[in-house]
This record gives C-alpha cells, sequence and structure tokens, in this order.
C-alpha cells in the first residue's frame, strides 16, 4: 500500500494561511480530485484553522503535511509547529470573531488530537473521504478505531 505525503513550509505570518488553503487546492487538483467531493471544502477549512492556529497562536513557523492514503480511507492533516503549548479548544462567545478553530476541527473531522514533538508539537486530524464508518483496513477486513 502507498501512502502519498506531501508537505509545505509556512512561514509565521497570518498571510501564509490562503498560500496553504491554495496549496491544498493544488495539491487536489495534482490527483485529479473532483473539486466537488463533499469532503474538499472540509479539508481546505481544517488546513486553514490548523495553519492559523500555529502561525497565530505560537508566533513561528510551521509544517503543513497532508496523508493520503489510497482508496477510500481518512486523509490525514498534520501540522507542526515549534510551540509546546497543547492546543486548547476555547468557547468562544456568540459576538467573538474568533477562537471557533479546534471546536471546527473536532465538529468536521473523525478524530483529531496532538502530540509533544521535539522542541514542539504536532496537531492532526483526520477526514472521511467517504459515508462509510472509519475504519483502518487489514486486508479485507475493516477494523473500527
Amino acid at each position: 500500500m502507498q501512502v502519498l505525503q506531501v508537505q509545505l513550509a509556512v512561514a509565521a505570518d497570518p498571510a501564509e494561511v490562503g498560500r496553504a488553503r491554495r496549496w491544498v487546492r493544488s495539491r487536489l487538483l495534482a490527483l485529479d480530485v473532483d473539486p466537488g467531493e463533499p469532503y474538499v471544502e472540509t479539508l481546505v477549512l481544517v488546513v486553514s484553522e490548523l495553519v492559523t492556529n500555529a502561525v497565530v497562536h505560537t508566533g513561528r513557523p510551521a509544517v503543513l503535511r497532508l496523508v493520503w492514503p489510497p482508496g477510500a480511507g481518512p486523509l490525514r492533516v498534520e501540522v507542526a509547529d515549534a510551540s509546546d503549548t497543547p492546543p486548547a479548544p476555547r468557547c468562544a462567545g456568540q459576538d467573538a470573531c474568533n477562537g471557533r478553530g479546534l471546536e471546527l476541527v473536532e465538529l468536521l473531522c473523525a478524530r483529531w488530537g496532538w502530540y509533544p514533538e521535539d522542541s514542539g508539537k504536532r496537531v492532526w486530524c483526520e477526514i472521511a473521504r467517504a459515508e462509510e464508518p472509519i475504519g483502518v483496513a487489514v486486508g479485507v477486513t475493516v477494523l473500527a478505531i
């Protein structure tokens, strides 16, 4: 099984969020993904939120990685940064203009989490590409995770 991994270095500049969104769309086009697929806008939004969190809350560069397994398995988005501060979902007020990023990630993704890495951390999430239950294929058996 061949897994495609692509990554993008992101500078510590909020303008990089738009570049990350454009980069994801270009990767999807290169893979001949139909832009109308239901998961495409979810993927772009989640990338936008995670990259925003990395560059705005840490003030440091980050690395965005997409992990694309073959078939209909979930896509994995990872953003690594040099801050060891854990991501902390906030409870934004009704009129707040920000503070909902991780809440969106939690609602839109099959799973998400983070782990410490070197002197920083890696925040990751998985996005379902199909309406099927999320699972890991082993031979012909699907194990729920």
